[in-house]
């Protein structure tokens, strides 16, 4: 399955139609878009972090979530009502206040629904920090 959006346009798509995803700041860049596949990286700020100075579970919750969204507009097009169904994530190491790469993989891709493997790491730790499955309703076309 070959993707039919850029990473250039997925950042345009969520600037237009998703501009809250940046009220943090522009912390989300898609590195890599590829055949079932899509990259992502999150640089935290101080604002992400919880006690034990680690970045934030919802953090890390936000970067799965976006990047699954993403992989899957870069696969189907750019269509706004796509929706988180389930997301179900573990959290593996404590990440620093360091750039977060999540790796998104799809699973399923049907008319209806999406199935999403994120596995979330960060350079200097020897495995993922964090992994998520996201299941995602896809709008009928019209």
């Amino acid at each position: 399955m070959q993707p039919i959006m850029s990473a250039g346009e997925i950042h345009g798509f969520l600037d237009k139609e998703f501009p809250q995803v940046h009220a943090d700041g522009k912390v989300l860049t898609v590195l890599e878009v590829a055949s079932g596949r899509l990259t992502m990286r999150f640089d935290p700020a101080e604002r992400h972090l919880r006690p034990g100075d680690t970045i934030s579970g919802p953090a890390m919750v936000m970067l799965a979530d976006v990047a699954a969204y993403a992989v899957i507009l870069a696969h189907i097009g750019p269509v706004a009502l796509a929706v988180t169904t389930s997301l179900n994530i573990n959290f593996l190491r404590k990440p620093k206040l360091v750039p977060l790469v999540c790796d998104c993989r799809i699973l399923k891709l049907g008319k209806r629904l999406a199935v999403i493997d994120a596995v979330v790491t960060q350079e200097g730790q020897p495995g993922p920090v964090a992994q998520a499955t996201a299941t995602y309703s896809i709008p009928p076309r019209t």
